[in-house]
């Protein structure tokens, strides 16, 4: 499932290589094979927790994040998908756009986003919708890092066709300044 893709063609894996999960081949919806007995078996026997701890950090140098729910990790989930991210004091991630929409739970931090060019801004305990096919980034505003939890269906908008995915401004590749040596939390 980690073969890379040569050429992938439009979206995130065009283009520059920042984070490896744009060059691989990745399983964004599985077949469901089998009889109904045997695929609800398999459904219970699966683990509910799952420790963010296990992963490791991908991306930088400002802006790292860890898959944790997903078709391709998970036999459970199938058609939602979550994800830690965290931004390095000062940091900030790709300006970029899918078809589905995302909720984001700011866990630490104070920051703001961009969507479709009009400012949001968002702290610690806020929630934050970024609605379908917005081009959208997120920053971080102060000298400590931010944390933020999301939740999408972007797997099954992807089952039904609505795959359109664009990087728009690729991440920095510098750190911050500053914050050079900024690392993400290993308590995560």
């Amino acid at each position: 499932m980690s073969e890379t893709i040569d050429g992938a063609g439009e979206g995130h894996n065009s283009g520059k290589v920042v984070w490896e999960r744009w060059t691989k081949k990745r399983t964004f919806v599985r077949a469901l094979e089998g009889t109904y007995g045997q695929l609800k078996e398999e459904l219970y026997s699966q683990p509910r927790i799952y420790k963010t701890t296990d992963l490791s950090w991908h991306g930088g140098p400002q802006h790292y994040g860890k898959k944790t729910v997903n078709p391709q990790a998970n036999r459970i989930a199938q058609a939602i998908e979550a994800h830690i991210e965290v931004f390095s004091p000062k940091g900030y991630g790709q300006t970029h756009g899918h078809m589905n929409s995302a909720v984001f739970f700011v866990l630490k931090g104070k920051g703001h986003d961009v969507h479709d060019g009009r400012r949001i801004d968002w702290e610690t305990g806020d929630a934050l919708i970024v609605e379908n096919a917005c081009v959208h980034q997120h920053l971080n505003d102060t000298d400590d890092e931010g944390l933020i939890l999301v939740l999408k269906a972007k797997p099954l908008f992807l089952f039904m066709h609505m795959l359109f995915q664009k990087m728009v401004e690729y991440p920095p590749e510098q750190p911050a300044e500053g914050h050079e040596d900024y690392l993400p939390p290993t308590n995560i």
